[in-house]
């Protein structure tokens, strides 16, 4: 009996009868002749070769000129928009969007790319004085609050290790640029639970961060941003209940991790 004949029927026969030659197509890798998708499907030629006549006229299956049949792109398409609810910046976005909201200032989403800091959402306030971290930019693990506790989490040997392979360049005349004070920074940086940048990437900008400890194939931290004058470490609580229902959100997900880049990017200005 053919697999067709086994499956529920969804009570419109085009549509099982669509669904049917689809999974055969697949079950064959994704290329097959109508020969043998007859056969999987136990539908006649005739029926088989016009329905998928018509998923090709829908952009939804393609057909060489040998006569074997493939998957088109707008499948994968269709794909993407199912795999984007499960993409980190999307399910983070709403906890963001709540922290900023709370405090009235930027909040950053940022990841661990070797040894910088690589910025991949933000959510912005309305006011016109505010800082704007480009999507897609970068920093040094060593000057960034969440960059600190992307190092604290590693051993003093890592650290003195990066601080050889980064030279501990100085973005600012506050960064920390020596392995004495880069260590003493992380022991307390661990006993606090959350890091302060305070002028040691952008003159003018303070920061707080804090990490989302998530079983991901990446380091994710979550930063607040402000002119320094109008940073508060009030602000620590409201970030890691953020982070906590960021991390609620990520539960039992395979998550994906698609940068939101902006159409035109501005530099970070306050």
């Amino acid at each position: 009996m053919t697999g067709f004949r086994k499956q529920a029927q969804s009570g419109i026969q085009v549509i099982d009868r669509l669904r049917a030659l689809l999974e055969a197509l697949a079950a064959a890798g994704g290329e097959a002749n109508l020969k043998t998708l007859t056969a999987d499907t136990g539908l006649a030629t005739s029926t088989a070769f016009r329905i998928l006549a018509a998923a090709e006229a829908n952009g939804m299956i393609l057909r060489d000129p040998q006569g074997r049949y493939a998957f088109a792109p707008r499948l994968a398409d269709w794909a993407e928009l199912i795999a984007g609810r499960n993409d980190l910046c999307t399910l983070a976005r709403p906890s963001m969007i709540w922290l900023r909201d709370q405090i009235r200032e930027t909040v950053n989403l940022s990841i661990q790319e070797q040894d910088e800091v690589l910025y991949v959402d933000r959510a912005t306030p309305s006011r016109m004085m505010r800082v704007e971290q480009i999507i897609g930019s970068r920093a040094p693990l060593h000057c960034t609050a969440v960059g600190k506790l992307m190092l604290a989490r590693q051993d003093p040997a890592a650290v003195a290790a990066y601080a050889q392979r980064s030279g501990l360049r100085a973005l600012t005349r506050h960064s920390i640029v020596s392995l004495e004070p880069l260590q003493q920074e992380l022991a307390r940086i661990r006993s606090q639970g959350y890091a302060l940048d305070n002028e040691e990437t952008e003159e003018g900008v303070g920061c707080i961060g804090v990490l989302i400890e998530a079983d991901l194939p990446w380091i994710v931290g979550l930063s607040i941003s402000a002119p320094m004058e109008r940073r508060e470490l009030s602000w620590v609580k409201s970030l890691h209940e953020a982070a906590r229902r960021i991390l609620r959100s990520l539960r039992g997900r395979k998550v994906t991790l698609n940068v939101h880049y902006p159409e035109s990017p501005t530099a970070t200005h306050l």
